[in-house]
Formats: C-alpha cells, structure tokens, sequence
C-alpha cells in the first residue's frame, strides 16, 4: 500500500507531498491528486522522499508531470532528503539539472 501525504502551507504559497515506502505506479492516482487542483507558478512543492524506499520510471514520469504543471524551467520543486539508493536513481535520470535537492 502507498502512502503519499499532502500538506499545504496557509497561503496556498507551499505544498509539501510526502511519500512514505514504494514510488511507483500505484502511487500515481494518489501523487497526482495531490497536486491536481492546485495553481502551479507561484507555488514552491516540496517532494518528501525521507520514507521513499523505492522509485521505479514511472515515479520518474510522475516527477516530471509535477514539474510541468508547476511552470517547467519556472517550476519551484524541491525533492528532500531522498536516501541514497533513491538519490542513485534520480541522478541516473540526471534529475539534479531539473530539480533542486535538499
């Protein structure tokens, strides 16, 4: 079972979306949903992956489609703390040139 959280700060300005266990195509429905209905420029997403254990390409995908509803190269999203077994497969992916990490 995913679990992937959301958070949204009082302004509407932050969105924090946790993922807790395995990134992968299960967890679509559920990671979209999470920013769906939100505006894109202007908002900073946060993508807690400290509780990811996995990522497989369709989390990768996922990513991607977060980037371009939040303005692409204008996007403000931010993947935190992933473990390394899970930064490996980012990096792979060359997603530090997309993506800010912390």
């Amino acid at each position: 079972m995913n679990n992937v959280n959301q958070y949204i700060s009082q302004d509407n300005k932050k969105v924090v979306i946790s993922i807790n266990g395995k990134f992968d195509f299960s967890a679509h429905q559920a990671f979209r949903s999470a920013y769906r209905d939100l505006p894109g420029l202007g908002v900073e997403y946060r993508v807690d992956m400290s509780k990811t254990q996995y990522i497989d390409s369709s989390a990768l995908g996922m990513l991607l489609l977060l980037r371009e509803h939040a303005g692409n190269d204008k996007a403000r999203v931010i993947i935190v703390k992933p473990p390394e077994d899970v930064r490996k497969v980012l990096e792979i992916a060359n997603f530090q040139k997309m993506f800010m990490f912390e």
